[in-house]
């Protein structure tokens, strides 16, 4: 994560939006959020603003209008392709989820397309299933614009307001105490993303 950081902020900020938009956009087309880190870059976007390289206003409107468009993508795919394209071995060794996301989504229609933007394997896979449903467009795209706003705004805020907090501890302690801080916040983290996976199994 840090090496990313480290090339965003070598870049022109122009050039920071564009990637952060190609990142969070490419996260929410025909599943490559599995290997795009969209989330990731979101919040390493916040950070850039907080260092003063790029702006968070713009920074988080860039983010929000990127998810939105690849989720549209997204939807599009899947409502052309459909479940033929369920068949290709990657997403075969997913079945049993993406089945649980398709019922997911039989069941609650619009509120599941918002509620899949905050889990990262429904934020990936809700959009084309969406399409693949044949769910209305306009009540998917008003879900999901609620959605990726609140879902790119937090995101974006987040990485500004975990980069200002670093400053201010490096500022105040030292380079050391602020890098145990980050420790113990990412540890915080990962502790919270197992206990949450192991309840959703």
């Amino acid at each position: 994560m840090s090496g990313l950081l480290d090339h965003l902020t070598s870049l022109p900020a122009g050039w920071v939006y564009l990637t952060v938009a190609l990142l969070v956009f490419t996260e929410n087309v025909m599943f490559l959020g599995f290997l795009i880190p969209g989330e990731t870059a979101a919040i390493l976007g916040g950070v850039t603003a907080s260092t003063g390289h790029t702006n968070v206003v713009t920074m988080a409107a860039v983010v929000v209008l990127a998810a939105i468009a690849g989720d549209s993508v997204g939807y599009q795919i899947g409502r052309r392709y459909g479940v033929r394209m369920l068949d290709i071995r990657p997403l075969r060794r997913r079945r049993r989820r993406i089945d649980q996301a398709r019922q997911f989504l039989a069941q609650h229609g619009g509120p599941a397309v918002f509620f899949g933007r905050f889990v990262a394997f429904l934020r990936t896979a809700m959009p084309f299933l969406a399409g693949t449903a044949h769910l209305r467009y306009r009540t998917f795209l008003s879900s999901n614009a609620v959605g990726g706003l609140i879902w790119g705004v937090a995101s974006v805020v987040l990485g500004y307001l975990a980069g200002n907090a670093y400053r201010t501890v490096a500022a105040r302690f030292g380079e050391y105490a602020a890098l145990t801080v980050a420790i113990i916040a990412i540890a915080a983290v990962i502790v919270w993303r197992v206990r949450h996976r192991r309840e959703q199994r």
